[in-house]
Formats: structure tokens, sequence, C-alpha cells
């Protein structure tokens, strides 16, 4: 296994539960599991409200949150199911609410209300809008200390975390595949690579197409501070454009009890920049030669500036949410944490909004697991683990 992040260990997890025999090894090029994406998690467990019906992340992200829900109830992490209110600021917003209704229930989302502004104000008092949907049964919770949990686990089952391991080619071997490190190589029967960030590479290494590459989004977000928390129960989204795989800006209580509001979406320069406007000179390379980057950009540079503009500027970044906190001021907020998120994106400029895994001989590669990936990723696991077996000679 290849990637210690909470769907490489929940992938690795999956595996045990099955073949609690298996002889196996996690590596991570970090000194920590959780380091990347699953440490900047904004800790929601999404509900599969805004997926598309049918679609691989619509239902692994149902399925998934009940499984991550069970997982903290059976280790005593603490989560919290504050709900989530999708707002409409605007008339012709209303209909695209319906829309996530209905997908929501066609995804299985039984738990939902369409709410009128005297109903949702009793959820969340300092919200204005014109509509709200209601989805009570999304939760929050440390994606990080579900990933260190799952690493001990691990560990105590006797699997190998092999933690700063980077890993720098793959080739199959006869029956199996070599795995070149910085330190040393391995021979495994079988590989499955979870590298999020460095998932392309990760399997360009193995021979797999290049025909889709990941194109880094940073996402910045301000905390409220202490005296404006009051204006956030749980989570508050606006009702997003469903040509964007972007929620947009918005609000989320986290577990500790701060208030996060982001994550914007610009394109970065760094895949591991996790401050504002990093630059890392590989990762800036790859996104300016990459084709798919400039049709991307050509189909979506209205969109790129107002996210770019809000990314310089506070008071347009807090106006974004003044849309549904009219009490917000630019003084209640500081910048906060930094994620980035790894958008796989075609040559043509397309966002590929579900998760992909490919396989090719011997390894199996999770391409694309971006939000609602750590919600999903027991369901991703179990998923990928079946996969695996039943491709693998076993031991």
């Amino acid at each position: 296994m290849i990637g210690a992040g909470i769907v490489g260990l929940a992938t690795a997890w999956r595996l045990h539960e099955q073949r609690p025999d298996l002889r196996m090894a996690v590596l991570d090029k970090e000194p920590e599991v959780g380091v990347h994406q699953t440490g900047h998690n904004s800790g929601v467990m999404h509900s599969a409200v805004t997926y598309a019906p049918g679609s691989l992340k619509a239902r692994l992200a149902s399925e998934g949150r009940a499984a991550l829900q069970r997982f903290c109830d059976e280790h005593a992490i603490p989560y919290d199911r504050c709900g989530k209110l999708v707002v409409a600021t605007r008339r012709e917003e209303v209909p695209r609410l319906a829309d996530l209704f209905d997908r929501g229930r066609a995804n299985g989302v039984q738990d939902m209300q369409v709410l009128g502004p005297d109903e949702f104000i009793q959820i969340e008092p300092h919200v204005r809008a014109v509509r709200a949907l209601y989805v009570p049964g999304t939760a929050i919770v440390d994606m990080r200390t579900v990933a260190t949990t799952l690493a001990d686990l691990l560990r105590d089952a006797g699997v190998a975390l092999l933690l700063g391991r980077r890993v720098v080619h793959m080739a199959t071997a006869g029956t199996g595949v070599v795995v070149d490190t910085n330190e040393g190589s391995l021979e495994a029967g079988f590989v499955i690579a979870c590298g999020g960030l460095q998932s392309d590479r990760l399997a360009a290494m193995a021979g797999d197409p290049d025909d889709m590459r990941i194109v880094p989004f940073r996402g910045d977000y301000a905390v409220l501070r202490p005296r404006a928390r009051r204006l956030v129960r749980g989570l508050i989204y606006p009702v997003a454009d469903p040509a964007l795989p972007f929620l947009g800006v918005h609000a989320t209580r986290r577990i500790d009890g701060e208030v996060w509001l982001g994550p914007n979406a610009v394109l970065a320069f760094a895949r591991e920049g996790y401050r504002r406007h990093p630059f890392e000179r590989t990762d800036a390379f790859d996104v300016v030669r990459f084709p798919g980057t400039w049709h991307l950009a050509r189909r979506w540079w209205r969109v790129g500036l107002q996210e770019q503009w809000r990314d310089l500027s506070k008071r347009a970044f807090v106006q974004a949410c003044r849309r549904f906190l009219p009490e917000l001021r630019t003084r209640d907020v500081e910048w906060g944490p930094v994620g980035v998120r790894a958008q796989l994106v075609a040559a043509d400029g397309t966002l590929v909004d579900d998760f992909v895994m490919r396989e090719s001989a011997r390894m199996l590669h999770v391409r694309n697991a971006p939000s609602p990936g750590a919600t999903a990723s027991l369901a991703i696991g179990a998923e990928v683990a079946r996969h695996a077996l039943e491709r693998s000679d076993g031991p």
C-alpha cells in the first residue's frame, strides 16, 4: 500500500478485515500519517446531496458516511451531527435547491427538509435567505484523528507502517512488483497506490496512460474570531453552481469549536504548499505544460478571476459570506489554514468529478478521490480492497 492518508489507511484496514492473514505494508514519504489532504481537511462528514445520482461518488459517500460514523462510535472518536443548511439567497437560485433535494433523495438521503425563513432561522438565527435545504445528518469530525486511529489499529494488527519512504520507481517483476524507495527496495505480490496529490506521478511510474493529471487547487480559509463564532451553529453552504466541482465559500463549525469560512479555489503552483501563495518549481512546471490547464483556463477564466480576487482581498472573501451572513464584518475574521485539493483534469480541460480507480499489471491506482474522499474513505477502501483481492493471487 502506498499512501498513509485517510484513504490509504482505510483501504489497508478494509484489506485486513477481509484477509487478516495477509502480509501487508503501508508506505508514505512523510514521517507521520495524514499529513496532506487528510490533515488539511475541513472535517465535514458529507451527506450525498450534491453528487450525481448513479455516480461512484454518490454511492460511496452515502455508504462511507454511515461506515465512518460507526467507526467513530466503535473507537470513541468524537463527532457531532450538527447538520447542514444549504441556502438560496436569491429567488433564481430556488430551482437549484429543488434539484439538490431531488439528487439527495435519489442518493438515498432521507433526512432532508426544504425550509422557509421562519423555519431555518430556528436552526441558524443569523442566516438570511429566501429558502434553505436542511440536512440534519451531516456531521463534523477531526479527520486526522480518524487517520491516526486507523494507523494505530493497523500497527496493532501487525501491519508494517513504513513512514519516511518515498517511492521513486515501480516495475513488475515476474509474479510481483518491485517498489524502489529512498530507503531501499521492496517486493510485493500486489500494489495499491492511494497517492492523493501525487497520484498521477505514482501512476506514471507504473506506466499508466498520461491522459489525466492532478492540477492542484489551493483553498484558503478564514477563521472567525471568538467573539463572532455565535454567528454559526453548524454548517452553512450557498447553493452551488452544478457546473462546478467546488461548493463555494461556506461556513464550517469545527469539532474543536472554531468556525472556518471558505475555502476558495485558486490554481496552485505547489502541490504541498500550505501557506498563502506558495511556489514550487517542479509543480508549477507540470501545471503550465499540461494542455488541460490551458483548456480549463479558457473555459473558466471568469470564475478563476473571481476566486483570485477573493484570495487577494479579505473584504471580497467576507463579502461572499455576507450574502447569507449579513452581520459578518471583515474585522470578525483573520486568515487561517490552507488546504490543497488534488483535482484530476483530463487533457481537454474537463474537471474529473467522480472517483477514479485504474488497474495496471498487479497494481491498482486510486487516481481521483477529492471531497467527499475523506467521508467516503472506508467505503472507497472496501471497494478498492474487493477489486484488489479479486485480481491478486494472494500473499
